[in-house]
């Protein structure tokens, strides 16, 4: 970047040559490498904008209504979820019994006692007909009456109720299933591209063509963009790196990485008193009673320190154990959990969130920061900020590009070649490292290439129509 010229303090002159023997730092090297380089960030940004923008534009898009989504969902379920407080609430055993009473169906997956005065017990059961097999039915019991005040399915970690269901669904495959996915990994493996480009290029302007007083036309649409865009590009960077991390390709890479690095998230043995090798119980048949029953694993669990909210998941069989896990992602996170033999109801096993590895906590914390859980409402407001900061670039961008239209050139990206004159020294590390960053986001990597492929048959069929134009002419 341009440096401005200096001022000496002693003479008060500007522009004043340096003292004898003292040399101005030399940027010229820099500016050069920058003007070569410069180009093809621009015609990157370009291209990513304009091709893959729709897809950002659909990821923002579902992301915003899945941040309003949390607080949408304590109110239209509001019957479910919440009860009047009463004096003393139910063992839960009794809880479940009323649960299954209104819906024998299926089998108790796990069970979800009211976390707080005003709050309704979540009974789930898995196996039943119409709901989805990765669904369970979620049935809300009174904890003080064993009234039972309605049943809904529900979906994730989270309990997601079916609005935020279908949303999150709509967000992350747009309910395509699997190939779905294709869309969002596409999507965050773009953001960070996108936003490093346009960060780099924004402040690599001069200053004063940055201001957005007085401007007009396109130079005050790219003052906006740029502005906008420097301010959220770590929010992008955030939420493209977490993204990642559960998408179909490149999580599958990063979940290697981290297992390789000793970072796999654990979890308690199920079994009699195993170390934590990583298996949980699945549902149990039944009402969930099973040993020495509900009231005594949790009250076992409670002795251990395991505060609201919890949930109790049964044994999976003969040979397993309870398991009792907090639940609470939001801050400050609680996820331990302990193992209950059910014969004796003493706790065979235990995990402490402490414990975890690194990187264990950190993808834990960064998932539900990107999910809106870790600081609640703080942390969904900002997510919907964002989101709306970036449909507002996109539609930024693509007015830029109706405005940088010339005649019948609508739209022109800059001209073709500049990798031509970046230098050796430069152009075959980036090379390298574009293209493992390309195997290790596979997304990327193969649009990428697309893109490239793209730009070179344009450009041999316009070089073609020149040198035919230049021989009829």
């Amino acid at each position: 970047m341009p440096t401005a010229p200096s001022t000496s303090p002693a003479s008060g002159s500007t522009g004043s040559p340096p003292p004898d023997g003292a040399h101005a730092p030399d940027t010229a090297p820099a500016r050069r490498t920058w003007a070569t380089l410069r180009p093809l960030v621009l015609r990157l940004h370009f291209y990513a904008g304009v091709l893959i923008a729709p897809f950002l534009l659909v990821a923002a898009a579902t992301g915003f209504l899945y941040a309003a989504a949390f607080p949408a969902e304590k109110i239209v379920y509001a019957h479910e979820l919440t009860v009047p407080v009463g004096e003393e609430k139910l063992p839960v055993s009794e809880q479940v019994a009323a649960a299954r009473e209104a819906h024998p169906e299926g089998a108790v997956a796990a069970v979800r006692p009211s976390p707080e005065d005003d709050a309704s017990t979540r009974v789930l059961l898995s196996g039943v007909d119409g709901v989805d097999p990765a669904h369970t039915l979620a049935v809300f019991v009174d904890p003080y009456t064993a009234e039972v005040r309605g049943a809904l399915e529900q979906y994730g970690s989270t309990g997601a109720l079916p609005l935020r269901t279908w949303i999150d669904e709509f967000h992350r495959d747009l309910r395509l299933g699997e190939s779905g996915r294709l869309y969002s990994e596409l999507a965050a493996s773009w953001l960070w591209v996108v936003a490093l480009g346009g960060l780099v290029l924004w402040f690599s302007r001069r200053r004063a063509r940055r201001k957005l007083r007085g401007t007009t036309g396109r130079r005050r649409t790219l003052g906006l963009h740029g502005t906008v865009g420097a301010w959220a590009a770590a929010g992008f960077l955030f939420l493209s790196a977490t993204g990642l991390t559960w998408s179909q390709y490149t999580g599958a890479h990063i979940d290697e990485l981290r297992t390789s690095l000793g970072g796999a998230t654990p979890s308690v043995s199920a079994g009699a008193g195993g170390e934590h090798s990583g298996h949980g119980a699945s549902a149990a048949a039944g009402n969930g009673a099973h040993g020495v029953g509900l009231d005594k694993v949790l009250a076992a669990a409670r002795a251990e320190g395991l505060g609201d909210p919890v949930e109790i998941v049964p044994p999976a069989d003969a040979e397993s154990a309870y398991v009792v896990k907090q639940i609470q992602r939001s801050w400050p996170t609680k996820q331990d959990s302990v193992a209950v033999d059910p014969a004796t109801g003493q706790v065979t096993d235990e995990l402490r969130f402490a414990d975890y590895p690194v990187l264990a906590k950190l993808t834990r914390w960064g998932i539900d920061l990107h999910t809106g859980v870790l600081f609640g409402l703080v942390s969904q407001i900002a997510l919907m900020l964002l989101a709306l900061s970036l449909i507002l670039l996109i539609v930024w961008g693509y007015r830029m590009w109706w405005q940088r239209g010339r005649g019948s050139a609508f739209g022109r990206p800059m001209p073709r070649g500049a990798w031509q004159k970046v230098p050796p020294q430069i152009l075959v590390p980036l090379a390298v490292a574009v293209a493992l960053v390309g195997y290790f986001v596979p997304l990327l990597g193969i649009s990428l290439l697309a893109f490239l492929a793209v730009d070179i048959l344009l450009g041999e069929i316009a070089h073609r129509r020149a040198r035919t134009k230049a021989a009829a002419g």
